[in-house]
């Protein structure tokens, strides 16, 4: 008997606090796409990647911005901090506010059968170091045959930021445990990569798919020069990640909260793939 599909839905980059009424705010557009989806399914739940508010992760933005859109699901909700969290002192809101469900800034869950890491791309280097060993520990303690893992700066990116290098050590770690998915956020835009391993390498038979959400009602930032193996890029519309994780494999569909901002503009990205 087949397991059942456990279904996610993931972005970063969400509640941006300057909007004068969050009801009315690209926040609100993604949260409606989002409710419609767990209302449809009891079992899903959401991961969100970092940069939950703007401008400074402040206990207000939590419940003024954050609150009223994404945080009418907050006890569905698996989050990892983002850089803004940060520019209030020790990310102490974002912790205040997700409680338990924050860790230490890191943590890990099963889903269906798939084990889901969450790590925080923040971090000073011994608290780094001290993160790393973690995950070492936890991907032996915890083989899966799916394992997925989700942090804010991502480790490839042709957006604004660009390629971050800080989680390289990290996503070395995940490659040789044979996971199979990253999700970060950061630059506000959509894009999709081809399984690499931390070296830039193209390694279709055991490397890791990124995707970039940073699309989660914040802004949209346009794309800078096009890094090697980006295989989709979208910075034309606000929307979520929706993942149905198999038993043996997954699937993706880009589910637009706003239309596209540009005149032909490509239809939402979708696919599937199998576990290694």
């Amino acid at each position: 008997m087949s397991s059942p599909i456990q279904t996610v839905y993931a972005a970063g980059d969400i509640a941006r606090c300057r909007h004068p009424n969050p009801r009315w705010s690209g926040a609100a557009d993604t949260a409606a796409v989002v409710a419609a989806g767990l209302a449809a399914d009891a079992n899903a739940v959401v991961l969100t990647l970092g940069d939950h508010t703007y401008p400074r992760g402040a206990a207000r933005e939590f419940a003024d911005c954050y609150g009223p859109t994404w945080g009418r699901f907050k006890d569905r909700t698996w989050p990892s901090p983002g850089n803004h969290e940060y520019y209030t002192k020790d990310a102490a809101p974002y912790f205040a506010y997700f409680g338990e469900r924050a860790g230490r800034g890191y943590y890990s869950l099963a889903l269906g059968n798939w084990r889901v890491i969450s790590l925080d791309s923040n971090l000073a280097p011994a608290a780094h170091a001290a993160q790393l060993d973690w995950l070492r520990a936890e991907l032996k303690d915890h083989p899966s045959r799916c394992t997925l893992a989700f942090w804010h700066h991502p480790l490839y990116s042709s957006g604004g930021h660009g390629s971050v290098p800080k989680m390289r050590e990290a996503w070395a770690l995940l490659h040789a445990a044979g996971a199979e998915l990253v999700l970060s956020g950061h630059d506000h835009d959509y894009e999709r990569f081809a399984p690499q391993d931390a070296d830039g390498k193209l390694d279709r038979a055991r490397g890791l798919r990124q995707f970039v959400v940073g699309t989660g009602g914040a802004y949209a930032t346009p794309f800078l020069l096009t890094v090697k193996y980006s295989e989709a890029r979208d910075a034309s519309r606000n929307g979520v990640l929706r993942l149905r994780l198999r038993a043996d494999g997954y699937d993706w569909e880009f589910l637009e909260a706003t239309p596209p901002s540009l005149p032909n503009a490509s239809p939402p990205d979708h696919g599937s793939a199998a576990c290694h």
